[in-house]
C-alpha cells in the first residue's frame, strides 16, 4: 500500500502543476494520503520499514496543499465569469 501512495502523491504532484488535470490531483492527493496513512499502519503493526508509505503520505500532502487553491480558484473563476455571462444578458 505504500507504493500506490507514493504513485497517487505522484500523479497528484504532477497534475497539481497542469491547469486541465488539477481536478484529479486533488482527487489523486487525497485518496494518496488516505492510501499511505493506512499502508503506515499495517506496516507498522508488521514491524516493517515505513519509508515508501511515508514518502509518499508526505508527497500527498504537499501535492493536495497545491492543488487546493488551484482547484478553488478554477471554481472561484468559473462561477465568475457565469454570472458575469448572466448579468450582461449574453442568455
Amino acid at each position: 500500500m505504500g507504493i500506490a501512495g507514493l504513485i497517487l502523491g505522484i500523479l497528484g504532484a504532477i497534475g497539481a502543476f497542469i491547469p486541465g488535470l488539477v481536478f484529479g490531483a486533488w482527487g489523486f492527493s487525497l485518496i494518496g494520503i488516505i492510501v499511505s496513512a493506512i499502508g503506515m499502519k499495517k506496516l507498522k503493526a508488521a514491524n516493517q520499514p515505513r519509508g515508501v508509505a511515508t514518502a509518499g503520505l508526505v508527497l500527498s500532502i504537499i501535492s493536495f496543499v497545491i492543488a487546493l487553491p488551484r482547484l478553488i480558484c478554477a471554481v472561484a473563476c468559473a462561477s465568475a465569469v457565469d454570472s458575469f455571462g448572466r448579468g450582461m444578458g449574453a442568455w
